[in-house]
């Protein structure tokens, strides 16, 4: 236990970690960086890089494990299990499991002496190795629930109800029971918890965030526009993973009703499980105003916000409920204005309309899609407000500062175990999201 005013050492359990391209990991970096500025140790045990392609890149090959020093952190670099096929679900759990049962390993075999551990719970099992580690090591655990399950991957169609997502509910209940403390991204997931039986007063709402200050609103017309060909273009932009969850098949076929309107180009951007069968199906639909792109250098991501005049978050039908990309701050913070599909009581939704930095529409609704598109295409001044508004948003509630603030908070009540006092939740839960009956 570290005292009120002596640096935390805290250890970081997550599946993925920069270089690897995950806006979890690049999230959970960026809050190590700002508790590392305040003089806390922090270590990190994840994955060797691989998430981009799903296959370990090759300058870690052959490796079973390598530490760095990863701005100012402790990084415990592991192998795992990592499949061209990872659309396939038992590729995934493999994977999953195998870099849980290393991490244990790890964090065991490590003689350093821990106040406090946070994990995220992007690869499932992830708070069994905290709260293995935390039994045996006496530090308590605070899980990060970053998506929900098994909601999430049976809404993105990965997973039926039945055996499998019983006995997955019930490995998440056990992690929810054992943790010291959970943080959520949203209030709509402290609820679904709360209905699990997980009392309100173990969770605390921290959003993500985006960084204002790399994320901004730049030039619509720069060199990246000229050098993609897009400055006399209406630019229409996904970017970001493409996953299951998004339906951006709407996309193709909101594209589809547009084909005559020769000022359109939709940039789908990125890498994912779904990106080859959307490829076909565009190429099947003939789609010429439809381009995709690989992900981009970091350094050019604010550059292509920029250069888009509207940007999308388009979420299949019940999906958006049990997710929150953090795209949806970067666009907010981009300046431009952001097209959503998801349901009328997703967090998605709410913030979209309660902040006023957009449109959203129902899911899987290509003509509304089209619809929503030819009036923003038409309606300069509006984007414009759209645009300020998001980026005023994102400045005043979702900063980088205000979840370094909010989390250095829940790491010193959890590590001197008084995480469950209202003065500690009014400070985590002070970013409230926008009613969404406007």
């Amino acid at each position: 236990m570290a005292l009120a005013d002596e640096p935390m050492r805290i250890l970081l359990l997550i599946l993925q970690f920069p270089p690897d391209v995950n806006s979890t990991g690049s999230l959970m970096a960026r809050i190590g960086e700002g508790l590392v500025a305040r003089g806390h140790r922090v270590s990190v045990i994840t994955t060797l890089p691989h998430y981009q392609q799903f296959h370990i890149w090759d300058e870690y090959r052959g490796k079973l494990a390598q530490r760095e020093l990863y701005h100012g952190m402790d990084v415990q670099r592991l192998w795992v299990f990592a499949s061209t096929q990872k659309k396939r679900m038992l590729h995934r759990l493999l994977s999953y499991l195998s870099f849980n049962a290393l991490a244990t390993i790890a964090s065991l075999w490590r003689r350093a002496q821990y106040d406090v551990v946070l994990c995220t719970n992007g690869s499932f099992f992830t708070g069994i190795a905290a709260s293995i580690h935390g039994a045996l090591r006496g530090a308590p655990f605070i899980y990060n629930v970053q998506d929900l399950y098994p909601e999430a991957p049976v809404a993105a169609g990965q997973l039926t109800v039945g055996t499998a997502t019983r006995a997955l509910g019930a490995i998440e209940r056990f992690m929810y029971r054992r943790a010291a403390h959970i943080s959520v991204i949203t209030p709509s997931f402290r609820e679904n918890i709360v209905a699990k039986g997980i009392a309100a007063s173990k969770i605390s709402v921290i959003p993500n965030f985006v960084d204002t200050t790399f994320i901004r609103p730049l030039p619509r017309n720069n060199a990246l526009a000229a050098r993609l060909g897009l400055d006399n273009k209406f630019v229409v932009t996904h970017a970001g993973n493409i996953g299951y969850v998004y339906d951006l098949d709407s996309l193709l076929h909101a594209a589809a009703l547009l084909r005559d309107m020769d000022e359109f180009c939709f940039l789908i951007v990125g890498d994912g499980v779904a990106k080859p069968a959307l490829e076909a199906k565009a190429q099947a639909m003939e789609l010429s105003n439809v381009r995709f792109l690989p992900f981009q250098p970091l350094e050019d991501l604010p550059w292509l916000r920029a250069a888009s005049d509207v940007q999308v978050a388009l979420y299949r039908r019940h999906a958006g409920s049990y997710s929150m990309p953090s795209k949806v701050y970067e666009i907010m913070a981009s300046g431009r204005p952001l097209l959503a599909s998801a349901d009328r009581e997703s967090d998605v939704w709410r913030l979209v309309v309660g902040t006023r930095c957009g449109i959203c529409v129902e899911p899987e609704d290509p003509a509304a899609l089209a619809a929503a598109l030819r009036m923003l295409w038409r309606d300069t001044a509006e984007r414009r407000v759209m645009g300020t508004n998001g980026r005023h948003h994102a400045e005043q509630r979702f900063t980088a500062d205000a979840a370094v603030d909010a989390y250095e908070a829940l790491l010193r009540a959890v590590s001197n175990g008084s995480a469950r006092d209202t003065s500690h939740r009014e400070v985590v839960d002070a970013a409230q999201f926008g009613s969404g009956d406007s």
